[in-house]
């Protein structure tokens, strides 16, 4: 067994011993573990590179900008107007706010092409409204988180290009991109059925009613008195419409520097929300909203997101390590030895990129692992063009929402203002059942628009 496995339990043996046994906050153990991680590595002379690295990364700052401007978003009558207006729509419906996140998510995610990203940006709206119409905090946040990462499955997500890229350099001009395209289709649709029924049995479980008739806002009367909030997701999504179906555009006038443009994106949008709210919110709200008001608003919000902020930055470190020393390609090498079936693939790949995802950026996975990947599955008599499909599903999507990094969940947890024993306790569930179906897709016992045998 390689000794790359061994740095990977280090960090999972500190990690849940501190948590667990000395009662840590899970930053701090992270922090540890890196240490550990570059103490039995010998990497010591590396170890500015791994931080710096990690501090360079803009999604710790989409987290931290969008969680600040969610506190003061919450504080402007718009954001009462859009929930009020979401709930008059579905909240005659059991976790109506839910589908809300659920399909805007996943549309947004396909556009950003970042896990937390698009938590921030359109969970700083269904999050409330899903509080609001009934969700414990906890499951509203992993609602959110969960329907967010699916953007990584669904054209045109940089990912599935990348993916797309390994599979034609192994069979050159055999599948053309629209075949892939209408194949991740396919798979993401029992994806995104299954985040539906997932959230119809929790909203059963955690007795996520229907709204009370009289607590039902009048529709007509919220579209009448809130109708400017309609404005707020066409700020957040046009540009990134724009910039997706214009992409050819970009790059051809920004070379290298159109992939930092959505980057910039993220972080420039928060703040013009946070205007635009203001601006379209009612007279009392805008005299409320003072500097000195939105200061103290602010300081509060970081003494929020510090924890969450310092979790991912410290993952961001160990991740570096890892990638350095090349564990995904040990990993994947001592698969490939192993010759198994492809039931015993279909088991164990999911499992691993889930592991790996806890600390590893899927797109790293999918760039190192993937031919592996679809070479390994190829030979056992799976389908090639089918599992390099999946690789969207069981690199990206699991990246952003497996304990301990798990980027995405913290971001919901955040906005949310969820505690964290029981947010990592029910995305345990939603994770293990994408795990399930990512199996059975592998194996090829779905019905799947757009395969080539």
């Amino acid at each position: 067994m390689p000794v790359e496995f061994l740095y990977l339990a280090a960090v999972f043996v500190v990690a849940i011993l501190g948590f667990t046994l000395l009662k840590r906050p899970l930053y701090e153990c992270m922090f540890v573990a890196f240490i550990v991680l570059v103490a039995i590595t010998n990497s010591w002379t590396s170890i500015w590179d791994f931080i710096w690295k990690g501090m360079k990364d803009s999604s710790l700052y989409v987290i931290i900008v969008f969680i600040i401007s969610a506190s003061l978003l919450s504080k402007t009558s718009v954001i009462d107007d859009f929930i009020a207006i979401i709930l008059g729509i579905f909240g005659r419906m059991r976790g109506g706010a839910g589908f809300v996140a659920i399909i805007g998510s996943t549309y947004m995610g396909s556009l950003s092409g970042s896990g937390p990203g698009n938590v921030a940006t359109t969970g700083v709206f269904t999050i409330p409204a899903m509080m609001h119409s009934g969700f414990p905090a906890h499951l509203a946040a992993n609602v959110e988180a969960h329907s967010s990462t699916m953007g990584n499955m669904i054209p045109p997500a940089g990912m599935i290009a990348t993916a797309f890229a390994i599979l034609d350099g192994l069979y050159p001009e055999k599948y053309t991109i629209s075949q892939y395209w209408l194949l991740l289709w396919g798979v993401a649709i029992w994806f995104i059925a299954q985040r539906i029924i997932t959230m119809y049995f929790m909203c059963r479980y955690y007795k996520v009613e229907p709204m009370k008739k009289e607590d039902i806002p009048n529709l007509k009367e919220s579209l009448k008195n809130g109708w400017k909030a309609i404005f707020l997701p066409i700020i957040v999504f046009v540009p990134f419409i724009l910039t997706s179906k214009f992409e050819g555009w970009f790059k051809g006038r920004l070379g290298k520097a159109s992939s930092n443009f959505t980057s910039s994106l993220l972080l420039f949008i928060p703040a013009l929300i946070v205007v635009v709210a203001i601006l379209l919110s009612k007279k009392e709200t805008k005299k409320k909203m003072t500097l000195p008001y939105m200061y103290n608003e602010i300081k509060e919000g970081l003494l929020k997101v510090v924890p969450t902020a310092s979790l991912v930055l410290f993952a961001y470190f160990v991740s570096n390590v890892l990638v350095t020393l090349g564990i995904e390609q040990a990993i994947g090498d001592y698969i490939a030895s192993l010759n198994m079936s492809l039931f015993a693939l279909a088991l164990i790949l999911p499992l691993f990129t889930a592991i790996l995802g806890m600390l590893i950026p899927g797109s790293t996975q999918v760039k190192i692992f993937g031919g592996i990947i679809i070479t390994v599955v190829a030979a056992a008599g799976g389908n090639p063009m089918l599992a390099c499909a999946m690789l969207p599903c069981i690199c990206g999507a699991m990246h952003g929402v497996t304990p301990p990094y798990c980027a995405c969940v913290y971001t919901g947890m955040g906005i949310a203002n969820a505690e964290l024993k029981p947010t990592l306790t029910n995305c345990m569930v939603w994770i293990a059942i994408h795990y399930v179906l990512s199996v059975i897709t592998m194996m090829g016992w779905l019905p799947l628009i757009g395969l080539i045998k």
